[in-house]
């Protein structure tokens, strides 16, 4: 076997040790190519994430304005129903007085709906239910038998 001297040894060492070295130094180059790429991963997600809930807060807005404006239609509706039952109702005795009472209720059940409309409606709930808490439930515990009562039927 041939031995190899010390000079052609310590060369071999060198020759590893630089090896080793490039490798380590590619290694730390692909590490930080990765962490830049993750990073520019990690910020284009951000802003797709906040462009997809800039886009639903929108839409959000849309179906909210799109639902008051309705719920407002339908109050002018019941508020004109008001109307014309007051006019073309009878107007005396017991059926007269009925009538112009319905009337009057719809008329006024008409305006509330057409300001208020949907949100408003939802406001003034929120704070009946805040107001009566206690009632709130129970009247929530009702209407819940209620429904499971009919869905079996």
């Amino acid at each position: 076997m041939a031995t190899m001297t010390g000079h052609a040894k310590g060369r071999d060492e060198n020759q590893g040790k630089d090896t080793t070295e490039k490798v380590k130094e590619t290694g730390h180059q692909v590490m930080d190519k990765a962490r830049e790429v993750g990073g520019q991963v990690m910020d284009k997600a951000r802003e797709t994430a906040g462009n997809v809930g800039d886009m639903a807060s929108q839409a959000a807005t849309t179906v909210g304005k799109k639902a008051d404006d309705l719920t407002g239609g339908c109050g002018t509706g019941i508020k004109s129903l008001g109307e014309k039952l007051d006019d073309k109702g009878p107007h005396e005795g017991m059926l007269g007085q009925a009538s112009h009472a319905v009337a009057e209720t719809l008329k006024q059940g008409g305006k509330y709906i057409e300001d208020a409309k949907l949100s408003g409606m939802a406001d003034d709930f929120t704070q009946v239910i805040r107001r009566n808490p206690i009632p709130a439930v129970f009247i929530g515990i009702g209407i819940g038998f209620l429904l499971g009562r009919a869905m079996r039927a």
